[in-house]
């Protein structure tokens, strides 16, 4: 295995998810799955919802992410640095079973507000509805595989 690494940024508008030195990325694109190495081209891309798999040290590193964009650069000191500009990322050891729960029962509930349309702000309803989703089905995929806790 080589030993040169990137480095991964995930940041949302409340907080930085993640900064470290990582051998690869596994990203959800709008365009599909892509996979980033040390010395990939330059990309920007805008992200869909899904898993962000970082890989290091022989472990898999799994994020939660809903919405944003990616850009793949190489910096001064030629070092492949990977941003991820997120809606919404949430690493595995923050989706404890209390909030997959919560986000379960909240779908629900945003599910039955839909019912009454002269109240429902869409966009709103929407971006509550994908993240609350994109919790349980990430928590669901990672639940009986190995990962860094």
């Amino acid at each position: 295995m080589s030993t040169k690494q990137l480095k991964l940024k995930i940041i949302t508008p409340e907080r930085l998810v993640l900064e470290e030195m990582i051998d690869q990325v596994t990203l959800p694109t709008i365009e599909g799955e892509v996979t980033i190495l040390p010395d990939h081209i330059p990309l920007i891309a805008g992200l869909s919802s899904g898993d962000i798999v970082a890989f290091t040290s022989g472990e898999h590193v799994p994020m939660a992410v809903v919405g944003g964009f990616v850009e793949v650069k190489k910096n001064k000191n030629k070092i492949t640095e990977v941003a991820v500009l997120a809606d919404f990322a949430e690493t595995m050891n923050e989706l404890s079973e209390e909030k997959i729960a919560q986000a379960k029962a909240r779908a629900e509930e945003l599910k039955k507000q839909m019912e009454n349309k002269d109240h429902v702000d869409f966009e709103h309803f929407e971006a509550e509805l994908e993240r609350s989703l994109t919790r349980i089905k990430i928590a669901d995929k990672w639940r009986t595989r190995k990962y860094r806790k």
